[in-house]
C-alpha cells in the first residue's frame, strides 16, 4: 500500500497499539493487510463478544432481547448476571437532562490522521461524561497496564478535544462481564495534566509514523523490536521476519482485518 500524505489515515486505539508494540507488525497488518480466517476457536470468542455488544445495544435502545436470550445460554447468563452488578445502567431512570447513546462514534484530525473511537456507551449530561466499554474476556488485566493502553488514553482524550467537558469530567469504566464471581469493573478518571501527557505522547507517536510511511513508500520497511524481545514469541509474522528457523502454526496464523476497518472494530485483550 503506498500512502498519499494529502490523504487521511484513519487510526483506531488497536491501530495505535500495534504501531507502538511493533511498527514491523503494523506494516503487515495495516499497510499490507495480510490476513487469513481466524482460528475457530478465536472466531468462536469474537462472535460471542460481538453478540454480548449487539445486545447490549439493542437493550439500549429499548428493543426487545428475549429471545436472543432464550436461544443462548451463556449470553443469558452474562446479561443476568450485568443486570443484576449495574442496575443503574441496565434499567436506568432517563431524564431530559441526560444523553445515553450505545455505539457512540467519533473522529479527531490530528496531523495527516484521523483518530477514530467507538464508544459502546456514552453517557453524559451538563457537568460530566462517562465513557462504558463491555469486555467479554474472563481476566481483567493489570489495572496500570489497561490505563496505559491506547484505547483508554485515546477514547478519553477524544473525548475531551471534540466536546464542552473539561478532562476533570470525564471518565472511563471498563466492565469484565465474564469474570469468575460476577462482572467487574475498572474506572480511570482523567485530569489535563493526563490529557496533555497523552498529546504528547500522540504527536510523538504520529510524527514516527510519518517518518515511517515515508520511508516505506520509498521501499523501506518499518522497523522491528531488537532480537529475544518477547512480542517475537507468539507473533504471527515471526518466521516473515526472520527471528523463527522453523514456523509453528501458532506462528504462522495471520491476525483477520478487523483492525482494518474502525466501523467494525473487534474487541480485543487488551493485555495481550
Amino acid at each position: 500500500m503506498l500512502l498519499n500524505q494529502i490523504q487521511l489515515l484513519r487510526l483506531s486505539q488497536g491501530q495505535l497499539n500495534l504501531l507502538e508494540r511493533c511498527p514491523r507488525q503494523f506494516q503487515h497488518t495495516y499497510l499490507e493487510q495480510l490476513h487469513s480466517p481466524p482460528h475457530p476457536e478465536q472466531e468462536q470468542r469474537q462472535n460471542l463478544g460481538s453478540h454480548f455488544h449487539l445486545l447490549m445495544q439493542q437493550h439500549s435502545m429499548g428493543l426487545s432481547i428475549d429471545s436472543f436470550l432464550q436461544a443462548d445460554s451463556q449470553l443469558k447468563a452474562w446479561m443476568e448476571a450485568f443486570a443484576k452488578a449495574a442496575p443503574e445502567i441496565w434499567q436506568p431512570i432517563f431524564n431530559v437532562h441526560t444523553f445515553r447513546d450505545s455505539e457512540h462514534y467519533r473522529t479527531l484530525q490530528l496531523q495527516n490522521y484521523l483518530l477514530t473511537v467507538i464508544y459502546d456507551l456514552l453517557i453524559a449530561d451538563s457537568q460530566h461524561a462517562q465513557i462504558l466499554d463491555w469486555k467479554t474476556y474472563p481476566q481483567p488485566p493489570n489495572k496500570r497496564k489497561l490505563e496505559q493502553n491506547w484505547q483508554t488514553r485515546l477514547y478519553m482524550y477524544v473525548l475531551a478535544e471534540t466536546s464542552h467537558y473539561p478532562p476533570e469530567n470525564i471518565s472511563m469504566t471498563y466492565w469484565f462481564v465474564q469474570s469468575q464471581d460476577k462482572p467487574q469493573k475498572m474506572t480511570f478518571s482523567y485530569n489535563t495534566a493526563q490529557h496533555e501527557k497523552t498529546k504528547k505522547k500522540l504527536q510523538q507517536l504520529l510524527q514516527k509514523l510519518d517518518n515511517y510511511l515515508q520511508a516505506y513508500n520509498q521501499g523501506q520497511q518499518l522497523p522491528q523490536v531488537p532480537e529475544g524481545r518477547k512480542v517475537c514469541q507468539h507473533c504471527q509474522y515471526a518466521t516473515r521476519c526472520g527471528r523463527f528457523p522453523i514456523a509453528t502454526p501458532e506462528e504462522t496464523k495471520l491476525v483477520n482485518t478487523s483492525l482494518l476497518n474502525p466501523a467494525t472494530i473487534q474487541e480485543v485483550l487488551l493485555n495481550s
